[in-house]
């Protein structure tokens, strides 16, 4: 397959036939769907056409594991699916939709019933004819999901909402239409009516709220542009996002949104990553550097990218993905709850006939043994208690999104408030993970270095040219390069023998170390650093040092652990003298050095085994095994992919500060949901037996079957309104 000029903007030759295109946006249609458009002369038209119909799947934020094609109610629990996958684009609610159309016509027919019923004004067959749309057609969603609860055998709110309002329709309407045949002490088309009535509102309210718990994962996904600019064959087209491909070159204009992940290859710019590392400063961009969809270049300069990462394989679209899962898991907190409602429908239906038998055989009369029996049914409504830890797990997750903390799912997040110890990784997780010049070098001495060293990619040597760069020094190509393995390197720099390496080196050049060169180095290698000796014309000139710079952001971090009495656990493969420096700096107590990847599992599983709860923070492949013992492995966002796939937390912005976020969201959500099991079975202990007539020998108090509606459908929207305050909550 080749594309080159031919007349119009982009050609295609395939199985001997030309195929031609207008614009490079149509041949990046074309190319997204070859097969639909391979009939020559008319790629153009058929790539104008409305793109294929797609279904998305629709999952249960109760029951994951219920998934099916499309909008619809689950069979289990009986409330709305959702979508599995976030989507920028303005949506339709359809569930939403149907229950506000019919709140709206329920409430035309019930405000009439219930003003004119009460009062006695109004016949029965009136009453009949008002109650009976609402019934039957504003409340079908209500029975179909009760019969839906008892064809799966797993009763839930609705099961009792539909045994409640269709025994009183039932019971009234065979009262009217009997002619007065079955004995009657009243009708109950009002209190029916009502009940349907408030149950469409309370799910409308519910919709609506829940429809907010996704507001933060569509800022994330709002974070990447809509088009990219395509350059193919000296031409630039706009197309959409969807249609880039691994490959493709994309300009960048000053002050646009980067598109997709990739590697700079001609330009500069400064582009702002604070989306990912949290940090305003502009970060420089030249050819070779990486870029990431969804940060924004600066206004100073653009740059042509290609593409590497595109899709669902961008970092952007990986927090999304992994966030999204998250807000679908189930924390074992959730466990307590579900045992409570399987149990507890059958409860209620068990209450409500021994209430009707209790009033019935008590002298009070059928009428007032049915409407305390249906109030019964009415207020126990298990969808609270069902909705206290989902509503709680979807908005902290999303919430610790919008703050780059990626919880993987709902048990890591109940985990984090029980952590006591915490093993940090030192390379990439406390440091910068490269090495950088330290202080006190001159400015001759590392441009002879740095010059020697332009040929090499080893990590000191890099750090040496990045740092002579950075003082704008001039380098001078090296002749004679020879690199020594395990020794250092050697050549010509403007004329005079240079040599840059370790002790080793200079023996074998035979070349003698100064006391106080050989004094500065060991004060160097106590403090963490790495040395090499620079000689210049036979002898030694120089002690330069390498060290890998403790991130600004992890002292703090350190602080903030200790204060919350967080055991503190260096865990490094790196010598003790380094390892010992940057704990002393820290004011971390407890190393250990030269660890192996394999026996970092083990001090895991040593700690574990003493009672504590760990945590585990890296960055690296050695890290991935223990990330995984650990109680809660935390991945660093600037690390590797196995570690991140390791972990069950991730910090996108590679900040140690982020753990300490981490667990004020922990502690937060598992008190919110708390908050909201505590208010559901309360309000359940103290709603059965009011309803039931508890209160009606001392008080003379009853619960009105209308009354009851309203208040189930209160508990809800107060579980769901609770969960929501934790997008608010201060990390």
């Amino acid at each position: 397959m080749t594309v080159q000029p031919d007349g119009a903007a982009a050609s295609f030759e395939h199985a001997g036939k030309r195929y031609h295109f207008c614009s490079v946006g149509c041949f990046a249609k074309f190319r997204a769907r070859p097969e639909k458009y391979l009939s020559p002369g008319a790629a153009h038209e058929a790539m104008d056409g409305p793109p294929a119909a797609s279904t998305r799947e629709y999952t249960c934020p109760m029951h994951p594991e219920v998934v099916q094609a499309g909008p619809g109610a689950c069979p289990l629990c009986g409330m709305a699916l959702e979508p599995k996958t976030v989507s920028l684009e303005e949506e339709r609610n359809p569930e939403l939709e149907d229950m506000t159309r019919r709140f709206w016509i329920a409430l035309v027919f019930t405000v009439p019933l219930l003003a004119l019923a009460m009062p006695g004004i109004l016949p029965g067959w009136a009453q009949l004819l008002l109650a009976t749309p609402v019934v039957l057609w504003c409340g079908w969603p209500i029975f179909h999901r009760a019969w839906a609860s008892l064809r799966h055998r797993s009763p839930n709110m609705f099961t009792l909402i539909g045994l409640g309002a269709g025994a009183a329709w039932l019971y009234s309407t065979a009262v009217i239409l009997s002619g007065g045949r079955i004995p009657a002490t009243g009708i109950y088309f009002e209190p029916a009516a009502v009940i349907v009535a408030l149950v469409l509102l309370g799910q409308v309210l519910e919709l609506r709220a829940r429809s907010r718990t996704g507001l933060g994962l569509k800022q994330l996904l709002g974070l990447a542009p809509k088009t990219a600019r395509l350059v193919l064959n000296g031409r630039e087209s706009d197309i959409a996002l969807d249609l880039v491909r691994p490959g493709d070159l994309l300009r960048v204009r000053p002050g646009e949104k980067i598109p997709v992940d990739g590697v700079v290859i001609e330009g500069s710019g400064f582009v702002n990553e604070s989306m990912i590392t949290g940090e305003p400063a502009p970060v420089a961009k030249a050819p070779g550097d990486t870029v990431t969809g969804g940060t924004v270049n600066g206004s100073e300069g653009g740059f042509v990218m290609r593409a590497e990462h595109v899709g669902a394989d961008t970092v952007l679209a990986r927090i999304v993905q992994m966030v999204s899962e998250a807000q679908r898991s189930r924390a074992p907190i959730q466990r307590v709850a579900d045992v409570v409602a399987s149990w507890f429908v059958p409860a209620v239906v068990a209450a409500a006939a021994i209430t009707f038998a209790v009033w019935l055989f008590s002298g009070h009369g059928f009428g007032w043994a049915f409407v305390n029996a249906v109030a019964v049914l009415i207020i126990a409504c298990p969808c609270a208690l069902g909705l206290a830890t989902p509503m709680s797990i979807m908005v902290g997750t999303g919430r610790g999104a919008r703050e780059g903390v990626l919880i993987r799912n709902a048990e890591a997040l109940e985990s984090l408030q029980r952590v006591d110890t915490l093993l940090v990784d030192k390379t990439g997780t406390l440091t910068e993970g490269r090495p950088a010049l330290a202080p006190g070098a001159i400015d001759e001495h590392l441009r002879l270095a740095a010059s020697l060293e332009q040929a090499s990619e080893h990590p000191i040597a890099q750090a040496l040219v990045h740092a002579a760069r950075d003082r704008s020094l001039t380098l001078t190509a090296p002749a004679d390069f020879q690199a020594r393995p395990g020794l250092g390197v050697t050549g010509t720099v403007d004329g005079h023998p240079v040599a840059l390496g370790n002790n080793a080196l200079l023996e074998s050049l035979k070349i003698g170390i100064p006391a106080e060169l050989a004094q500065e180095a060991d004060r160097r290698r106590a403090e963490g650093e790495t040395t090499v000796f620079l000689a210049l014309d036979g002898r030694a000139a120089a002690v330069l040092g390498v060290a890998d710079p403790i991130r600004a952001t992890t002292p703090r971090a350190i602080e903030d652990l200790k204060r919350r009495g967080i055991r503190m656990v260096m865990v490094t493969g790196d010598h003790r003298a380094t390892a010992e420096a940057v704990a002393r700096r820290l004011g971390i107590a407890e190393i250990h050095a030269d660890v192996r990847p394999e026996h970092k599992i083990e001090i895991v599983r040593r700690l574990q085994a003493e009672g504590r709860f760990v945590a585990m923070a890296g960055d690296g492949i050695n890290d991935a095994p223990a990330l995984a013992q650990a109680n809660v492995g935390i991945a660093m966002g600037t690390g590797t992919d196995v570690a991140m796939e390791s972990a069950a937390v991730t910090l996108v912005r590679g900040d140690l500060r982020g753990i300490d976020k981490a667990l004020n969201l922990s502690r937060a959500t598992v008190r919110n949901i708390r908050q909201n099991l505590f208010f559901a079975f309360v309000y359940n202990l103290l709603g059965v037996p009011i309803a039931a007539g508890a209160l009606y020998p001392v008080f003379g108090l009853l619960l009105n079957p209308m009354i009851a509606a309203a208040a189930m459908t209160f508990s809800s929207v107060s579980v769901i309104s609770n969960a929501l305050r934790l997008r608010r909550a201060a990390l």
